[in-house]
């Protein structure tokens, strides 16, 4: 008998899901739409748990520098050879995630920002031997990647080189690859919730909007962004005079399909785990959630159903994704829902 491959519960990284044999729905087409159809500044808005981080992930394996091919071998996007002649592997790529940047008060977001920064900033320590960057280019590269004098060695960016940071290093990689960049923020909201809850939004929206105007909005050096998000942040407070930015909400039909799980892709998986006889139960337990034109599933809840199923065939069903986390609506007036979701139950 073989071995049935391992459910991803809770893997985000979407080399460590095809290479370490984990079960994979092939969301890989959202390539193509993005590549495609896709704006200057792209803003995909989704519940938790509906694969943001992964499908970031994905695009960054795809697209940067040194992409490994073998990784997308099987999969939908391989098919499409002169995309992938065209993309794979061409783009420089700046990849933040912005879900630990919080804290109890303003400092110590800051603080965790200027970490994440730092760190993706360290992935280029190449830039320091760069012949194609100038003297000032490698000065202005090494106050991203700046220690503090405690010892500690936490990244201790100043409120100027934090600001512009993004840019910067967009600006240093295009320099030193000639080619523009793809930058990628996942949970771009969460610093903004967080904040609204510990009494320091209105410090924290100033410094994201200000990052993501010299980021997005006039970069030379860009050549594309995403950002994921549960929120919808409105336009008038955080993305000022950004005339580039292309929504997906779930409204929108335009990859409707590439976050969350559609039913075949589901009837698949219980097939696959030998599970078929639940597929009314998990369609009854977790289907209804509506995305542009297609009805899709919450793939944590079915992702952990059916890791519970293996374990216990006589299990009940429960909502797994409602004990994730909580959706604390935000109080502050320039943040709304994109939209309201429904559970047909």
């Amino acid at each position: 008998m073989l071995k049935k491959k391992r459910l991803p519960i809770g893997i985000d990284d979407f080399e460590e899901i095809v290479t370490r044999d984990y079960y994979y729905i092939d969301k890989t087409g959202m390539i193509k739409e993005l590549l495609e159809n896709g704006g200057k500044v792209n803003l995909f808005t989704r519940p938790r748990r509906f694969g943001k981080s992964l499908n970031m992930s994905m695009l960054k394996y795809f697209l940067e520098i040194g992409a490994d091919k073998a990784l997308f071998d099987g999969l939908a996007i391989s098919q499409e050879t002169k995309l992938c002649d065209e993309h794979m592997g061409k783009y420089p790529v700046i990849f933040v995630s912005l879900k630990t940047a919080h804290g109890r008060d303003f400092e110590q977001a800051r603080n965790e920002m200027c970490s994440i920064i730092g760190a993706e900033a360290a992935r280029f320590q190449f830039l320091l031997e760069s012949d194609r960057l100038s003297e000032d280019d490698r000065q202005r590269y090494k106050k991203l990647i700046q220690v503090d004098d405690t010892g500690r060695g936490e990244f201790a960016l100043s409120d100027a080189t934090l600001t512009r940071s993004l840019n910067t290093l967009s600006v240093l990689l295009h320099k030193h690859y000639g080619r523009k960049v793809i930058i990628l923020i996942d949970e771009y909201d969460v610093p903004l919730a967080k904040a609204d809850t510990q009494g320091y939004y209105g410090e924290m929206i100033g410094l994201i909007r200000n990052m993501f105007d010299v980021a997005l909005k006039s970069n030379a050096s860009l050549e594309f962004a995403v950002m994921t998000g549960c929120l919808r942040v409105s336009k008038e407070s955080i993305f000022t005079g950004l005339n580039n930015l292309k929504m997906y909400t779930l409204l929108d039909a335009e990859c409707d399909e590439q976050f969350g799980f559609k039913d075949a892709e589901v009837r698949r998986m219980l097939e696959y785990y030998g599970l078929s006889e639940y597929y009314e139960l998990t369609k009854e337990w977790y289907d209804g959630y509506i995305v542009g034109d297609t009805n899709v599933y919450n793939p944590w809840d079915v992702i952990n159903w059916c890791n519970q199923l293996l374990t216990n065939p006589n299990k009940t069903p429960k909502s797994y994704w409602t004990n994730t986390s909580s959706n604390t609506e935000l109080r502050n007036s320039s943040i709304r829902w994109a939209t309201a979701w429904q559970r047909r139950r």
